[in-house]
């Protein structure tokens, strides 16, 4: 953030660009304190909108947006972004099915995978409450936790897909599609079709698995 942490405003902790913070301070006034009109003119520069690959200038960079930063995603984003990519649904207490994790308002009302990967219990309004370290129940919860494995077993995508005679390339490019939000590339694309070939009859466990491993992947767990 500008100010790190973000609720930390004090003059011993000053804003890494002091300009910035009084541009966009000046801007959201103008604006009469409209969170959309400042939302969108965020989400529009390019700060923004800069890849998180960087080159000999901005390499060392991490602290004035020269380049995007490679973060994991909010417990709450990150169960959200499961549920939306195998279209299947939550139920959280005093919220209807299908309701998102990120509109939980009560601190108390948890489950195991949101307590796993930090969620805040909301017992103060310090951000510092978030956990964003990674550690061992993490990897193991993806890999054979329920979450993962019980989205995977409830999609219907898949079966969708195989009753619709698609073919191996085309389901390998829906999956990547909802997963990583890009197209397979030729070589994964010739990878995966060999390996699925050799799965024989039981065709639904393979993309099962190939399901399975995108979700496990880096490239889904992480903003990049």
């Amino acid at each position: 953030g500008i100010i790190d942490q973000v609720d930390d405003v004090r003059v011993s902790n000053p804003a890494v660009n002091p300009e910035l913070l009084d541009a966009l301070g000046q801007k959201f006034s103008e604006y009469h304190y409209d969170y959309k009109r400042m939302v969108r003119d965020i989400c529009t520069s390019l700060a923004y909108q800069t890849a998180t690959e960087t080159n000999p200038t901005n390499e060392n960079d991490d602290r004035n947006f020269a380049h995007g930063a490679i973060r994991r995603m909010r417990a709450e984003v990150a169960l959200d972004c499961l549920s939306e990519a195998t279209a299947t649904k939550e139920k959280f207490r005093g919220l209807p099915l299908g309701a998102r994790a990120v509109q939980i308002a009560d601190g108390t009302t948890t489950d195991y995978f949101l307590t796993t990967f930090g969620r805040a219990t909301r017992d103060t309004v310090c951000s510092c409450e978030v956990k964003m370290d990674p550690n061992l129940s993490q990897a193991l919860s993806l890999i054979n936790g329920r979450v993962v494995h019980g989205k995977i077993e409830q999609s219907a995508i898949i079966p969708e897909m195989l009753k619709a005679k698609k073919t191996a390339p085309e389901i390998i490019e829906q999956l990547y599609l909802r997963t990583l939000s890009r197209r397979p590339n030729n070589a994964e694309v010739a990878s995966l079709t060999a390996q699925l070939a050799q799965a024989g009859a039981d065709q639904k466990k393979a993309y099962d698995d190939l399901f399975w491993a995108l979700l496990n992947s880096q490239e889904f767990m992480f903003n990049h």
